[in-house]
């Protein structure tokens, strides 16, 4: 069984082969051909932390994983990443156990390139200002996977604590081309900005109508029980798009609560979500129809993204032989 650490993954994995392999894996998910159950959880409530388990099968890819993936919120802060998660790979024709790696990385680099693959089929081409909402391991993710799918020029942070807002923007000026600034609010960040990329522990929305220029493309990956990311009025105006239907209406630990909200409280009917990533991508939904249209790409994270990114680091460490081998017998 090859066995590959996070640092290991972190140079397998090449942003922008992740972005183009997650679109026939998107595509795949909608059309029925992966077979990808909604994520179970053990819950700790004293940590208000737990544990989710993501199986898949991409047979597109020939990937049969399974994702463990441990949420602790008050991590942050500390050496600790809030997410943590361990990816196991089976051989799919025989069952047999293949690779064991690092998902913490996997996890990370996924959901930025899937926010990516939204903005590349819903942002508008023009787009230029891309506002980050989070100073944590996703706010880097997003902001290095979206400049590889439009040109931007002039990235905003902004995050509770602005000294870590600050650290970012530095961190992402020293490796991006663009602009990078540190801004005192969400309001800040967000008036003018193309493209939104929330990500976010918040309770309260962090993404606001009032605050929003119109034609931007939003992205939410954040993730509280407690809570969501986008008001009522964003969620009722905008074209919204996500990974799944049956994962993002489900119940906890699967679901968003930024559109389960607003269809408890009968704002909207599940019918509001417009389309999956695979369906704008097979063109059997259509994306984006005016400039001035606000679209909402809501990510609650699908193991068939995971399955897609393990196939691509596994073939990599095949093909340069790195990793360690080791027997469980």
């Amino acid at each position: 069984m090859l066995v590959l650490g996070r640092s290991q993954v972190e140079a397998l994995l090449d942003v922008d082969s992740l972005i183009d392999a997650l679109a026939p894996a998107m595509a795949d998910l909608s059309a029925g051909r992966a077979s990808v159950p909604a994520r179970v959880a053990a819950l700790v409530p004293e940590r208000d932390g737990f544990l989710a388990a993501m199986p898949g099968f991409l047979p597109s890819a020939g990937v049969l994983m399974t994702k463990l993936v441990s949420l602790f919120p008050h991590n942050d802060g500390t050496r600790l990443p809030t997410h943590q998660a361990l990816i196991v790979a089976f051989d799919p024709y025989t069952g047999e156990p293949a690779a064991l790696l690092d998902g913490t990385a996997i996890t990370a680099a996924r959901t930025g390139a899937c926010s990516a693959l939204s903005a590349r089929l819903l942002a508008r081409e023009d787009a230029t200002v891309l506002a980050v909402l989070g100073t944590g391991v996703q706010a880097r993710a997003h902001a290095r996977a979206i400049c590889r799918v439009r040109p931007i020029r002039q990235i905003r942070v902004a995050g509770r604590d602005p000294a870590k807002a600050a650290v970012l923007a530095a961190e992402l000026s020293a490796v991006l081309e663009s602009e990078v600034q540190a801004v005192s609010s969400c309001a800040e960040a967000l008036d003018g900005a193309d493209i939104a990329a929330a990500t976010t522990h918040a309770a309260e929305p962090v993404i606001r109508r009032s605050w929003l220029t119109p034609g931007v493309h939003i992205t939410s990956v954040g993730y509280n029980p407690a809570g969501r990311e986008i008001d009522d009025a964003t969620v009722t105006e905008a074209l919204v798009c996500v990974e799944s239907r049956q994962a993002v209406l489900a119940p906890f630990p699967a679901g968003s609560n930024d559109l389960l909200m607003p269809i408890r409280d009968g704002l909207i009917t599940a019918d509001h979500v417009h389309a999956e990533l695979g369906e704008l991508i097979a063109g059997s939904r259509p994306g984006r129809t005016t400039p001035d249209q606000i679209t909402l790409y809501k990510s609650v994270g699908v193991a068939a993204q995971d399955a897609a990114a393990t196939a691509l680091v596994v073939a990599s460490a095949r093909e340069q032989s790195i990793g360690e081998d080791i027997t469980l017998r």
